[in-house]
């Protein structure tokens, strides 16, 4: 009996936990609706207008503008016209719809069909790192690209759900498709349908036909995938899904579906990379500290001369020696940059050699340790000594291989001759034409060494093309800027640029003293292929084993710097200083300057009063530098041997024209008690000597 009992007892057990757990079930479920309703509810109320959601951000976008005005590039997200929901092809909406949320206009705003499959996807694929998809619906889009982030969590998740379902209390059906259509992200920085339709075929969205649109349609799965800039193929196959989808969802019949021909598809032409890029990414970085302005679209407005820059490219790449690579940078008398090129070609190579690149100058660095000279009292005119000097152990030698004696100070720089340029830095101190190097704008760590007065400290194009720049404005500081004005899409102005003439590096006399050699180097010196037709002040510059060629100068207020040699910094046999770099640099200025007035350089001014005895006429003796033979070392001051001091001593082959020799100087008079006599008008009247 008893066991009777309980048999009879289980059922009713049985069925009394599962009346308890639909209960609890349904307390369950209700609360969780009611705290649905609840969420909803606060999300309604807490939603922006729809005009202001129509006005909401998707990024920042750039346009840059060249010297002239026009747009050069456009970088971040683009946008096109909004559109209203009646001015959408029906077509772009079905396609949209029935690729992406096919119930579209059944569902509140969650689609619970697709939520179901999208979780049985979910659990059989559960530990193998594949993401939630296709759950979200056209709304919850909305509310993700609007409100949220695209971040996978259970938590954004619920969020989105209770957003879409708010959202579809508030708006219609077509301004949520509006909103959808006229903010979605469908690649290469373009969002909206009027934008994709513009950046990718060329024409507004209002006139997209069906094939168009299947293509639109099909990026946003994966708009870097399918963008038909980066992959046609990949997305005309992903609009013959969309056409298909189209077809099932009733949109289109088959026969429309057959008429279609994805490869009679025009696309709108990508525009070249060009070297310009190496300007705007040099420039726009600069925005940071320029302007702050996080969201707002931008309209910045850049020196670039795009003329200049499409000669300055040609220049390059017309004179590059075979596998080599070359850069140019271009300043105006107040720094800004009319062109930049920083390699043969952007697309292949997007390293800016320009600003980016440090190498050794060469004789191209002599700019600093003849100002160092100029300033401690020399001139052009002042009589220096080319012969053997030994420094410390170092022994520069000319690369004519033979010294020319006495000469002055303009004929010693106009042929780059290396012992003089030593001799000059003992006097001066290296210390002192590092100073000066920095004055000018050397950012790069410069040694002291006796070989730094021959160019082996690494330095940047830009800044030396800096430092010329500031000698051709007569000691004024010349610091490079590319970005002139930046404004917002509506016309207020975030910055203007404003020129500082109040940092004076050197003296004008010294300036015009360093441009008279530079002249004379152009004119009859190492530089001469840099001639165009009118003043030209400049100066070569090779490294040893011809591993980088310079030539950097000046003319009719632009200031240009050219350097070529490998990335890999090997020897390149035929590049040289006043070969091909000045060749380039005359292709461009010739290019650069044709509109502009001829100028002629004042290098004729008023030297201070302790200056106006010449130089010539004071007496120093001999100079101590050892008894020669000493000890050769390289660039980096290492010893070598005999064997490579004829190939490998820092000189430059280009530097020293081996049918011309300088010409020779009288020897100066001897400062002795007779010349101060002579001087001071005391002949015959001083006592003789017992």
């Amino acid at each position: 009996m008893a066991r009777s009992g309980k048999s009879k007892d289980t059922p009713g057990g049985a069925k009394r936990w599962l009346v308890r757990a639909f209960k609890f079930g349904l307390v369950a479920t209700l609360g969780a609706l009611f705290a649905i309703i609840v969420a909803v509810v606060i999300a309604y109320q807490s939603l922006p207008s729809y005009e202001s959601l129509k006005s909401s951000p998707n990024g920042q976008m750039i346009r840059v503008h060249a010297a002239d005005g026009s747009v050069i590039v456009s970088l971040g997200p683009s946008f096109g016209r909004w559109l209203s929901y009646d001015q959408i092809p029906t077509v772009m909406v079905d396609a949209m719809v029935s690729t992406e949320d096919k119930r579209y206009y059944m569902h509140p705003g969650v689609d619970p069909i697709g939520m179901a499959r999208a979780t049985w996807v979910a659990l059989e694929n559960r530990g193998k790192g594949r993401r939630w998809q296709g759950a979200s619906t056209i709304t919850q889009q909305v509310t993700r690209n609007i409100f949220l982030n695209n971040s996978y969590s259970w938590g954004r998740k619920v969020r989105e759900m209770i957003l879409a379902l708010a959202l579809e209390r508030k708006f219609s059906k077509r301004q949520i498709l509006e909103l959808y259509l006229n903010k979605v992200y469908f690649g290469g920085g373009a969002y909206g349908i009027d934008a994709a339709s513009r950046k990718f075929f060329g024409h507004p969205a209002t006139t997209l036909d069906l094939p168009e649109a299947a293509i639109i349609a099909g990026l946003v799965k994966a708009p870097s995938s399918y963008s038909p800039t980066a992959d046609a193929e990949a997305a005309i196959g992903r609009a013959g899904v969309v056409l298909q989808l189209m077809q099932e969802n009733g949109a289109i019949s088959a026969a429309e579906r057959a008429s279609v021909d994805l490869d009679d598809v025009k696309m709108a032409p990508e525009p070249p990379q060009n070297s310009v890029r190496y300007f705007t990414d040099w420039a726009l970085p600069q925005l940071d500290v320029l302007v702050d302005e996080p969201n707002e679209p931008l309209e910045v407005y850049t020196t670039i001369d795009l003329g200049m820059q499409k000669a300055a490219t040609a220049a390059i790449q017309a004179n590059v020696p075979g596998g080599a690579q070359g850069a140019l940078v271009s300043l105006d008398r107040d720094g800004a940059v009319r062109a930049m090129v920083g390699g043969l070609d952007y697309v292949t190579s997007n390293y800016n050699r320009a600003t980016t690149a440090t190498r050794q100058p060469g004789s191209a660095w002599k700019i600093f340790v003849y100002m160092a000279a100029l300033e401690a009292g020399y001139t052009p005119d002042t009589g220096v000594t080319d012969k053997p000097v030994t420094i410390n152990g170092w022994s520069p030698r000319n690369s004519s291989g033979r010294f020319s004696g006495d000469i002055d100070v303009r004929t010693a720089f106009a042929y780059s001759i290396n012992t003089v340029a030593a001799q000059l830095g003992v006097e001066v101190g290296f210390p002192t034409v590092a100073d000066m190097a920095r004055r000018f704008g050397v950012t790069t760590p410069i040694n002291t060494h006796p070989s730094m007065v021959l160019g082996t400290s690494d330095v940047r194009l830009i800044d030396m093309t800096r430092a010329f720049a500031s000698i051709a404005r007569k000691g004024v500081a010349v610091t490079p800027y590319g970005i002139t004005k930046v404004t917002t899409a509506d016309g207020r102005l975030l910055y203007q640029h404003q020129d500082d003439t109040s940092r004076v590096l050197v003296a004008p006399w010294v300036a015009a003293g360093m441009t008279d050699l530079m002249q004379t180097a152009v004119s009859t010196g190492t530089g001469k292929a840099a001639q165009i037709g009118r003043p030209v002040a400049g100066k070569t510059g090779t490294t040893s084993s011809n591993k980088d060629g310079w030539f950097l100068g000046f003319s009719s207020g632009i200031t240009t710097g050219v350097w070529m040699g490998r990335d890999d910094a090997r020897p390149v046999g035929v590049l040289q200083g006043g070969r091909a770099p000045a060749h380039a640099f005359a292709d461009y200025m010739k290019v650069a300057v044709s509109r502009r007035p001829v100028e002629q350089f004042e290098t004729q001014v008023t030297l201070p009063e302790w200056q106006l005895e010449p130089d010539e006429e004071a007496y120093y003796g001999e100079p101590d530098n050892g008894s020669g033979g000493g000890m050769m070392v390289d660039e980096n001051g290492m010893p070598i041997s005999q064997d490579q001091q004829q190939e490998d001593d820092g000189t430059e082959p280009d530097d020293q024209p081996v049918e011309q020799a300088p010409p020779a100087r009288t020897t100066p008079p001897r400062l002795d008690q007779q010349w101060i006599d002579q001087v001071l008008g005391r002949e015959g009247r001083r006592p003789p000597p017992r």
